[in-house]
């Protein structure tokens, strides 16, 4: 198959979330089995300013946007470590800008993000035709490419270039949809008769991700549990009807890890090197990490990562309601993230109040991620909702054991340790179901009484790092919904 793999953000190129790491893989994956990948994303000022060199093509696609046409260049990279090329759609005055989406100086999305991912969709479908691309699957992501689907089936249904494209659509978290008032619906060229609650519209709004749910092919999100989740009420966003309306063609599949990039064994990133049958270096990792962040070193005292975007979805609000009750505990913990102001002060007052258990870095660092993953004994993730989650996976690698609410894909990959499961080897973490301070207060407490086991503490470890939660399987479920697409008439 040729597959067009279209997304508005691709690890390394530019990153604000897990998206950008399954661009930046699963492409590689899907190609390593025999079919023909590309991946489309915007030139961003994050790209220009990045490693990755990107080659000028010669070739530019022209779009109108209601009476004006709009040009864009056609720039080439490749996705490191592969042969999948990277094309990269240019226009200075929608993607020279600090920042992906957000206009840091307003603290809001940038009021015109409608017209630059239309201008995105539709150049992204005028450059296959210049490129002489002919694809069997436009693979679309998140509500900045949902219109893709709607325009194959509408104003490109006789494009020579991707007229018998069939389309994949998948969903990295509903809560984003892309709406925009309903005079945006001249931005994008299609018919104000597709502006109707059955297709576009949303409570007198356009929609964009509702517009992919409605005309693509096939739907997925990225773990079997956040696919149910989304088609009730509690996590449907507003869109659970149009899912369940749909339920045949939507399925999960749990996004993959790049074990070249997350792996004790080889990562440069870390102070040393370690194996499930060599934990020697996980020591010292914790060792350096407690040394960076200016913490003692306490042999005996858990140490616990947490790497989050800081909001109350990722389940900061009752985090910071059992905090006084968490540090009457022996435990230290190491965070990294940004995110609500609100969240970013609980933590500087944290610190300051436990200059000896906690350390706080309110930033994103690639490095510093890695060797929290590798220096931590145990991971945090009280979610109040989780589509996939990637950290409590590399966390399994590490051997730093989860500690995660049951919801999406953490419900998907973590089994809780009660005793059956660690006496029969399939416990990884550890899992509360309930959303409140209690339960997560309780389950931190579960997990410190284990890591005083030492021998029971080093089995679990064992079991997390033995398992696959490779590219390679999610690859394999990818290709089956691309011929799923294909399927469709």
């Amino acid at each position: 198959m040729n597959i067009v793999f279209v997304a508005s953000e691709a690890a390394p190129f530019a990153k604000t979330g897990g998206l950008a790491d399954v661009a930046g893989a699963l492409p590689k994956f899907i190609q390593e089995l025999g079919h023909t990948v590309c991946v489309f994303m915007p030139f961003y000022r994050q790209v220009k300013q990045g490693k990755e060199k990107a080659a000028d093509t010669g070739k530019s696609v022209t779009v109108s946007i209601m009476n004006r046409k709009v040009t864009g260049r056609i720039f080439q990279s490749t996705l490191p470590n592969s042969k999948v090329p990277v094309y990269l759609i240019e226009n200075d005055a929608y993607y020279d800008r600090d920042e992906l989406y957000l206009d840091r100086a307003k603290n809001t999305d940038y009021a015109d993000n409608c017209e630059r991912f239309v201008f995105f969709s539709r150049a992204v479908l005028e450059a296959c035709d210049a490129l002489g691309i002919r694809p069997d699957v436009v693979h679309c992501n998140d509500w900045q490419t949902g219109l893709i689907p709607a325009y194959i089936k509408t104003l490109y249904a006789q494009d020579r270039a991707v007229s018998r494209a069939h389309t994949v659509f998948t969903v990295h978290n509903l809560a984003y949809q892309g709406v925009f008032w309903h005079w945006d619906m001249k931005l994008t060229g299609l018919d104000w008769g597709l502006f109707n609650w059955q297709q576009i519209e949303f409570y007198g709004k356009l929609n964009c991700l509702k517009a992919g749910l409605v005309f693509a092919d096939v739907i997925n999100t990225v773990s079997r549990r956040y696919a149910q989740e989304i088609q009730t009420p509690q996590l449907g966003c507003g869109l659970e009807g149009v899912l369940q309306e749909r339920t045949e063609d939507v399925s999960g599949v749990v996004n993959g890890i790049d074990y070249t990039v997350w792996n004790p064994e080889t990562d440069p990133l870390i102070p040393a090197r370690y194996s499930a049958s060599d934990l020697a270096g996980k020591a010292a990792c914790k060792k350096a990490l407690l040394e960076l962040q200016n913490l003692p070193h306490q042999k005996h005292t858990p140490l616990i990562g947490i790497i989050s975007r800081l909001a109350a979805q990722k389940g900061f609000d009752i985090l910071e309601i059992a905090l006084p009750e968490i540090m009457k505990l022996d435990l230290q913990i190491v965070l990294l993230g940004t995110g609500d102001r609100k969240y970013h002060e609980l933590f500087e007052a944290a610190a300051k109040e436990y200059p000896k258990s906690i350390g706080v870095n309110l930033t994103f660092n690639n490095t510093l991620a890695h060797q929290i993953e590798a220096g931590a004994d145990m991971f945090l993730m009280p979610s109040h909702y989780e589509p996939c989650g990637l950290n409590q996976l590399y966390s399994l690698r590490y051997g730093t054991m989860p500690v995660v609410r049951a919801t999406g894909g953490l419900a998907d990959t973590i089994v809780d340790c009660i005793p059956r499961t660690l006496a029969n080897g399939t416990a990884t973490g550890f899992v509360f179901e309930k959303y409140n301070p209690a339960e997560l207060f309780d389950t931190i407490r579960r997990a410190l009484d284990l890591y005083r086991r030492p021998a029971d503490w080093a089995g679990l470890v064992r079991n997390g790092m033995a398992q696959d939660w490779s590219w390679h399987r999610s690859a394999r479920e990818y290709v089956e919904l691309y011929k799923k697409a294909l399927a469709k008439s």
